[in-house]
This record gives structure tokens, sequence and C-alpha cells, in this order.
């Protein structure tokens, strides 16, 4: 069974045939279908522009449409199982050559990764801030009138209802804080979307 580090264990069966037809491109041509998936890798809202360059390619070098799309869908699992994975070139290469993609056309493929890794190191931040997406918040402030602790009396708190979208589902998430919890809280938000500006 093949171990591959960008998560597909093991690949379906029309990856390994697919791999094997890249293998027959010439090296230009291989170069070109590089550039057409790294453009969709780094943009992947652009996948009329995708089907577009793909149908361009595929009469320039005599080809059916049809075929060459699922090769590129076949290729297209390992660049986006290796950024949920985060791996270097180095990886990504050692991942095609194990799905039998000869080691000059995987050496260009790690050329392409690193040519465009931070676009892709954009990307996979934005796909890990929207796995648990906020989508409401509300919040009441309270004062604390009776106790059977006496300290605790007139303390100020902060109760939070977080909205958060977890794939298709949306799940409410209840927080209570105190006063210091609650600056606390707000200055690890303020040190986040810091952190956030440094990347957009």
């Amino acid at each position: 069974m093949l171990k591959l580090r960008c998560g597909l264990a093991p690949p379906p069966e029309s990856v390994s045939s697919d791999v094997q037809t890249l293998n027959k491109l010439s090296d230009q041509q291989f170069s070109a279908l590089t550039e057409i998936i790294f453009s969709f890798v780094t943009e992947p809202t652009e996948s009329e522009r995708l089907l577009s360059q793909l149908g361009d390619f595929a009469a320039q070098n005599e080809m059916s449409p049809a075929p060459l799309k699922n090769i590129v869908k076949s290729v297209l699992l390992v660049p986006n199982g290796a950024l949920k994975m985060n791996l270097t070139a180095d990886q990504v290469k050692t991942d095609f050559i194990t799905l039998g993609l000869s080691e000059e056309k995987a050496g260009c493929f790690a050329d392409q990764w690193k040519a465009h890794s931070a676009a892709l190191s954009r990307l996979a931040v934005g796909q890990t801030l929207t796995v648990n997406q906020l989508v409401d918040m509300e919040w009441k402030f309270g004062v604390t009138t009776g106790s059977s602790e006496l300290q605790k009396v007139g303390s100020i708190f902060l109760q939070l209802k977080l909205v958060i979208k977890k794939g298709i589902k949306s799940e409410n998430v209840y927080i209570e804080l105190t006063l210091p919890q609650f600056y606390d809280f707000l200055h690890e938000m303020e040190r986040a979307r810091t952190s956030l500006e440094c990347f957009s």
C-alpha cells in the first residue's frame, strides 16, 4: 500500500494511471500543464479559468479535454493534501515519485511549489482560519448582586454567545468571563488581529 505524506492513504487507483499518463507528456507540455495547475492552486476560486486553460491546452496538444480534466483532478489531490499537512517542496516531490511520476517531472512540480511558496502559505493560513468561522456574537455585562461568597458581590462579569460555523453546521458556544478574563480575552483578540494583518 502506498504511504503518502500528503494524507492520501491509499490514493484512488485512478491516480496511478493518471500519473503514468503524465509521464508520457513532453517536458515542455508537463511544464505548461504545471503552470496551469499552480495558477489554480494559488487562486482556487478561478475554476472557470482553469477549465478554459485546460481546453486551450488540450486543443494545442491534440488531446481530449475530458481525460485531461481527470488527470488534473488526480494531480490536485497531492497539492491540496500537501497544503493541509504543510509539506515542503521536497516532500511533495517524494509523494509524486511514490505515485509513479518520473523524478524529473516530480522535480519540475517541486520547483513550482518552491516558486509559489509565499502564495501557498497565505492560502494554507486562510484555510486554517476558516475551519471554525465566527458568524455572530452576542454579549451582555452583568453585576453579581447576591452570592454565598461576600467578595463576589458587586463583581462584574460578561456573558458571550458565539455562533461558530463548523463546516455546514452552526454551533452556539456560551462563555462567561470575569472582568480581568475579559480584558485578557480582548488582548488576545488584538494580538490575533495584528498577526492576521501581517499575512494580508
